[in-house]
């Protein structure tokens, strides 16, 4: 009885894969595609993309730095 038990477990092993396995693998799949499409899509726009333009500092900032200097703000 025990050589039809062992035979009956490798016929159900031979069937197929267990569903939550394929589903991990699925999963897991999608997963590291996704983070390989950022990291080129990153290394592209460092290539090809403009850098950012710095925001224009206002007239108030630079007198108060000016003053800070030491330098004369004209107008005053």
């Amino acid at each position: 009885m025990s050589s039809q038990g062992s035979a009956g477990k490798a016929a159900v092993e031979a069937k197929g894969l267990n569903p939550g396995l394929i589903v991990l693998l699925v999963v897991g799949g999608l997963l590291v595609t996704f983070l390989i499409a950022n990291y080129v899509m990153y290394m592209y726009a460092q290539k090809n993309l403009p850098p950012k333009k710095k925001k224009p500092v206002s007239k108030k900032k630079l007198k108060r730095e000016k003053l800070k200097q030491g330098v004369p703000v004209p107008g005053e």
